[in-house]
Order: structure tokens, then C-alpha cells, then sequence
């Protein structure tokens, strides 16, 4: 970023002050951008995000440390600088040690103004990368909501601690990791990625650690594993929340001795990886529950970024919209060249239940079927009706089966867990876990004590309304 460009954003509710100083900073040959209260300056940041934040101290309704604090919430990491006319040695201690980058005494100095705000946009650019976005070029979106994931994404890619990505199926974690892993130092080393759900657990455990020759029938070579292919790099773990208890304890000892031993092989390897793994479950309720190590979920754990789903972030909709038909385009028919407005209306008001995948598929569909250069309203409601219809995935039909069998048996037992788990052949603990896991309460399919006039006309049990 050349910081002549840069772009400030300049709060206070003094207008003659606020164009003064608005005027001596384009002079310098910045981007101004002016707001006469911290609400408007919010207001202004979900707009236009600027490179630094200069503002007063004592304002109304929202003075200047107050806005400070509400900046660091939605967009960690930016640089501020106060000004005020009441400034104090204690002022200035407090406001510095809460973060604010420099705290200047009106009327301010012009030099020491401007060295201010070239040190911060110095220090920011350093931490940034100088304003380089290829890191995050697969990433489409104008979501503050996203955008404040993606600062967050970059300031802890310049450290090697661990992350955990959470976030519904299809929202994009995988994308995310490979983010952070562009913008770290490892960037010139592997991106290794693996779904520990989608893999038996012996396949699994060779696939991460490797095997020696004869380790297991069918090991007919030595087989390095992943870690060793992501050494000096990174490895994304997918869905670490299905990985089994038993290669839990494995991995944790992996990252704590930072070496791995191959399945059948005596000798330790040390390794170099920095870990990012991903989840749709709720590791807090899994760990709570036993599924999941403590020790584990806390090494993983540094940093959590969670990825809202695609209906928090409907204005990315179009925008996405846009560039997957150009990319299908290209594949399939050049001659495509986008959506009507009425079939970007559609699609920005749908809920996207399969989140960016679910958009990607419903794309896909559009181009193959389309015979126009211009995509229908018509054909974007076909294709999203043979969504709703589609085949749901291994996952999502064992999670609604388990859901409708745990209902069913609850109502022949009336609510009595100890039958109702005798009858699933599982222990009670087990299947207390199972209620849980679906959010269902034994209590609510006991019958009604109530007089049978009092009831409803269905005297079946009823379900907790969630």
C-alpha cells in the first residue's frame, strides 16, 4: 500500500474542525473519508473499510474510546489515533494500553500528525504484506461480516498456532484454511488437506502417519503419510470431529512431541506442520459428551474462526453468483453471460440450506440447462426445487434416520429412557448422547397428566416446539 493513498477515515463532531482536518490530510494526499459521530463512522466502515481511523476523544453518544472498542470488535487490527483537546498523561496511558495506536493533543502538531499516521500505516502494511490480496483471491465476497473473518484469517496467519475452523457443511472452511496458509510463511510449502470423516480408522491412521513395508496386510510398500507430505507446510484436518477416539490420542501426541511414528516402524520422524482442521459439530458439546479429547480440543483450539452460513451473508450471493457462471461459462458454454435481475433476486432470496455448494451446484445446473445468453428467473427455480429434491449426502441421511428412529422409539416407551435404550441395544449413557446430539428431550413424549378435555385433539405425544 503506498501510504500517500491511503485511505482515513476521520471522525468528529466539530464540522469546522472535521473539514480543516479533512482538507490538511487530502493535501497530503490521502482519501478522506468524514463522519461527525461514531455511529456514522460505523456506519461508514461497513460502506468503505479505510486503512486507519483518526478521531476525537470526547464526543456524544459515542465518544472516541467507545468507537475505539467497537472498531476492534468488527474489524480487529485496524490502526486508530485519538485526538482531543482534554488530553492527560493518564489518558493517554489507558488509551494506549487498551491498544489505540497514538493519542495526540490538540491543536495538533502537523508533523506529528503525519509521522503518526505513517508509522501506523507503516506497521499495518508490514503485518499485511503490503497490501497483497492474493492470499484470499478465491475467496468472493463484500460481506463485513466476512471481511472481518478474513482480517482476523490474516493476522493470525503470521504465527504458527493452531486454528480450528467451524462453520455448517459447504460454507467454505476448506477455502478459508488454504487462505491462511497462503498468507503465512509456509506459503512455498504444501497445502495437504484430508477429511478424517471420510476415511475408515486404520486408512485414516496410515493415511496421516504413514506405514512401513508389511505393517498391515496389503502393505506392500512404505507409505510416507501426510504429515510427512506436509512437512514445512500446512495440513488441513476436514471434520476433525469424526476422527475416532482411538487416532485422537495419536495425533495429540503428535503435536505435542512434534514427531510421528509410521504404523509398524520403531523409529520416530520428527516433523514441521502447522495444523488448521475444520468442523461442522459442536466440539464443545462433543468434548462435554466424551467424544472428543479435552487435551485435544484445546491444542486445536488456539483460534476459532467461524464461518457464518451463506443466508448471514446475502449480499454475497450475486456477487458469487456472478463469478461461478462465468467460470462455468468457460467450461461448458462461452456464450453465457450471466443472470437476468429477476434470477439474481431469486437466488438472494433463497436460504441456501447447502450453503456456497449448494449455490455452486444450482450454477452448475443453470448453464447446462440454459440455451440463452441470459439465465431465466425460470430455470434458476427449476434448479432449485431439483436441489430440494436432491439425494442428501452419507452424513445427512444417517443424522435423519438416527433423528426419526430416536422419535419413534421414545414414543412407543412413552419418554422412558431406560426402555427406549434397551430397544436401540445401546447403554443409557450412550443413548443420552444420541438424544443430545439431536436436541431431543425424553420428557416432552411422556403423557400429558393434564384431563383429557384439557389436551389437544392429538393425543399423541408431543415434541419440545425449538
Amino acid at each position: 500500500m503506498k501510504h500517500a493513498a491511503a485511505h482515513i477515515l476521520l471522525v468528529d463532531d466539530d464540522p469546522s474542525l472535521l473539514k480543516l482536518l479533512g482538507m490538511r490530510l487530502e493535501s497530503r494526499g490521502y482519501r478522506v473519508t468524514t463522519a461527525e459521530s461514531g455511529r456514522q463512522a460505523l456506519e461508514c466502515l461497513n460502506e468503505d473499510r479505510p486503512d486507519l481511523v483518526l478521531s476525537d476523544l470526547r464526543m456524544d453518544e459515542m465518544d472516541g474510546m467507545a468507537l475505539f472498542h467497537e472498531l476492534q470488535r468488527r474489524a480487529p487490527g485496524m490502526p486508530v489515533i485519538i485526538l482531543t483537546a482534554h488530553g492527560s498523561i493518564p489518558d493517554a496511558v489507558s488509551a494506549t494500553r487498551q491498544g489505540v495506536f497514538s493519542f495526540l493533543t490538540k491543536p495538533v502538531d502537523r508533523d506529528e500528525l503525519f509521522a503518526a499516521i505513517e508509522e501506523a500505516l507503516s506497521q499495518t502494511a508490514s503485518t499485511h504484506g503490503a497490501g497483497d490480496d492474493a492470499w484470499r483471491a478465491e475467496i468472493i465476497t463484500r460481506s463485513p461480516q466476512m471481511e472481518r473473518i478474513l482480517e482476523q484469517a490474516r493476522m493470525v496467519a503470521a504465527s504458527d498456532v493452531s486454528v480450528l475452523i467451524t462453520g455448517a457443511s459447504g460454507s467454505g472452511k476448506e477455502l478459508l484454511a488454504n487462505a491462511i496458509h497462503q498468507a503465512s510463511g509456509r506459503a512455498d510449502k504444501p497445502f495437504v488437506a484430508i477429511n478424517c470423516g471420510a476415511l475408515p480408522e486404520q486408512l485414516l491412521e496410515s493415511e496421516l502417519f504413514g506405514h512401513a513395508k508389511g505393517a498391515f496386510t496389503g502393505a506392500v510398500s512404505q507409505h510416507e503419510g501426510l504429515f510427512l507430505a506436509a512437512n514445512g507446510g500446512s495440513l488441513f484436518l476436514d471434520e476433525i470431529g469424526d476422527m475416532p477416539l482411538t487416532l485422537q490420542v495419536k495425533l495429540l501426541r503428535a503435536l505435542q512431541e512434534r514427531q510421528i511414528r509410521p504404523l509398524g516402524s520403531t523409529t520416530s520422524v520428527p516433523i514441521d506442520v502447522r495444523i488448521i482442521s475444520a468442523t461442522h459439530r459442536d466440539l464443545d458439546r462433543a468434548m462435554h459428551e466424551g467424544d472428543f479429547r479435552e487435551d485435544l480440543y484445546y491444542r486445536l483450539n488456539v483460534v476459532n474462526l467461524k464461518l457464518p452460513a451463506l443466508k448471514e451473508r446475502a449480499e454475497d450471493v450475486p456477487l458469487l453468483a456472478k463469478y461461478l457462471v462465468g467460470q462455468a461459462a468457460e467450461r461448458h458454454k462461452p456464450f453465457v453471460k450471466g443472470f437476468s435481475s429477476e434470477a439474481l433476486n431469486l437466488l438472494a432470496s433463497s436460504a441456501w440450506p447447502g450453503n456456497v455448494r449448494q449455490l455452486v451446484n444450482v450454477v452448475e445446473q443453470c448453464v447446462a440447462l440454459t440455451s440463452s445468453p441470459i439465465i431465466p428467473e425460470a430455470l434458476v427455480a427449476q434448479a432449485l426445487a431439483a436441489e430440494e429434491n436432491a439425494l442428501p449426502s452419507f452424513n445427512e441421511a444417517r443424522a435423519g434416520f438416527e433423528r426419526s428412529y430416536l422419535v419413534k422409539v421414545l414414543k412407543i416407551t412413552e419418554g422412558n429412557v431406560t426402555q427406549a435404550a434397551r430397544i436401540a441395544g445401546r447403554n443409557r449413557t450412550d443413548f443420552y448422547k444420541l438424544l443430545a446430539r439431536h436436541d431431543l428431550e425424553p420428557s416432552s413424549f411422556k403423557p400429558s397428566t393434564q384431563p383429557q378435555s384439557a389436551q389437544n385433539d392429538d393425543a399423541q405425544p408431543r415434541r419440545v416446539q425449538r
